[in-house]
This record gives structure tokens, sequence and C-alpha cells, in this order.
């Protein structure tokens, strides 16, 4: 196993599904490293001289090999319509020493497997944007970034009518509704980070953290 100080942060991005192309893409585009793996040949056609890629099967250790996986500091495993190909890639992984191995998951039990076999992060794509969508649907909310599961929330949201002409010092939104606004965008105004003297107006946007029930019932609020 190679010496972990060789290691880059370059990425390994492997199957260009939704979920790996957006991944592989927007690194690509931060002007990260990044080095695409599809085995389907009409994928590849279709990314072709869009983004780092190569032609290969990644369930294949020899495959990996030769290519350099052993090299990246990170590899995000995107495929996981094939069970079995998920793990078996995600197990390759592993006994490369990847430091770092993400791996998308359909489900809840196909996670616990990639967990068990070593990938370090799983992402369950389709269930999070669900959930996040549901939150949105439901009530004022404008965006909704879940920190931790239940816990620690951000949101985009509308003020409460009872904000409307106060400043967030006289509202005393932690006190009386346990959340803490970190910002406050206006129609054509730069954002603004919330001070005590902050007005707030029926046209504003908040950006509200806190818990997640909590900032529930306040997006809630008339």
């Amino acid at each position: 196993m190679p010496d972990p100080s060789a290691y880059n942060d370059s990425t390994l991005v492997i199957g260009l599904g939704r979920f790996g192309s957006a991944v592989a893409a927007t690194l690509d585009r931060l002007g990260r490293e990044v080095l695409a793996v599809e085995h389907d040949p009409v994928i590849v056609r279709q990314w072709s001289g869009r983004i780092p890629l190569v032609e290969a099967d990644a369930t294949d250790m020899e495959a990996l090999e030769q290519l350099g996986a052993v090299e990246f500091g990170t590899a995000v495993v995107g495929l996981s319509s094939s069970l079995e190909a998920s793990v078996l890639i995600t197990g390759n992984l592993v006994d490369l020493g990847t430091p770092q191995i993400w791996a998308k998951a359909t489900s809840r039990a196909h996670g616990r497997i990639l967990r068990r076999i070593g990938a370090h992060h799983v992402v369950y794509p389709e269930f999070d944007a669900g959930q996040r969508a549901a939150h949105l649907v439901s009530g004022r909310m404008l965006d909704y970034i879940e920190m931790e599961k239940g816990g620690f929330t951000i949101v985009k949201m509308h003020p409460p009518a009872e904000l409307h002409g106060f400043t967030i010092g006289d509202a005393k939104v932690r006190s009386r509704y346990g959340v803490t606004v970190f910002g406050l965008m206006s129609p054509g105004e730069p954002f603004e980070y919330a001070q005590p003297d902050t007005l707030v107006s029926a046209d504003d946007v908040l950006v509200v953290g806190g818990d997640a029930a909590l900032l529930e019932r306040f997006a809630n609020r008339r």
C-alpha cells in the first residue's frame, strides 16, 4: 500500500449516471483534478472531450490499478443500478487503500452494506432530494439544507408577518423562536449578515439556522 503522503487531492469518479456525471463535471468546472471512469461505451462517447475520462470496468481490480486509481485521494462510486457492481467497486477501492470513498446507495440496506465493506461516506441522492422537496412544497421555505439528520438545519425563507418592520434585535428571534437569523437578502441588494439592528421587511429572504423542528414551526408562522 502506498505511503498516505503520496496521495493528492484528485478525485476518481466511477460511473457517469446522473449523480456521477454531476459530481465529475462540477469538480472539473471548479478546476479540481478529476478522472471519470465509465464502462458503457455509449456514455463514454457522450462525455468524451467534456471531462477527463477513461473507459474501463472498475469491478476489475487490474483495470483500476492500470489507470492509477491507487494515486487518488478520493473516489466517488456513482454506480448504484447494480448492487453487485457497486459493492465490488467499493471493495476494490478499500483494498487499494483509498483514503476517502464516497458511495451512492439506493436504499438503507444498500448503504449498510457499503459502510460495512469500508465506504467512508454513503449518500442517498434520491431520498435526500425527495426529503428536501417535501420540506419546500409543504411550507414557506425557499431552500432547505439538513446538516445532520433531524438536527441542525439551514433554510432560506420569507419572514413571518410578525417580523415585518422590526429589527432582528427587537423581534427577539432567538429567544422567542429558538432559531438564529444568519443573514438577509433584500430585493436588488447583496447578502447582508444579520445584526441586531437589521430591519426585516416582507420582501426580504432570511437565511436561518437551528433545530429542524423549530425551523419548521418558525417558517410556518403567519
